[in-house]
């Protein structure tokens, strides 16, 4: 059986638009719909939940090919940018 590969994309994001938790909500709730339909991946807020302007989304997929992990990962990060509401201030991968 060939090794099976995890990949975890961590995402930090500014949303200057945003002027309260609900706004800010609503962003993430569209974004990580979005990416979680066109990518099959897992997406969830993993911080900042508390303020307007900040958010750290963690998405992670799996499969037995450590390139198909890292290009999708990668596409997510470039769906991510083309967002409008939201800047990407760093991402991070990491593979087990």
């Amino acid at each position: 059986m060939k090794g099976l590969t995890v990949g975890l994309c961590i995402v930090e994001l500014y949303m200057p638009q945003c002027h309260s938790l609900k706004e800010k909500r609503q962003v993430l709730r569209s974004l990580k719909s979005k990416v979680k339909n066109k990518f099959d991946v897992v997406i969830a807020e993993v911080g900042e939940q508390d303020r307007w302007h900040n958010a750290v989304l963690g998405v992670t997929t799996l499969s037995n090919d450590k390139s198909k992990v890292n290009g999708v990962l990668d596409k997510v990060v470039g769906q991510i940018e083309g967002v409008y509401d939201v800047e990407i201030i760093r991402h991070h991968l990491e593979f087990v």
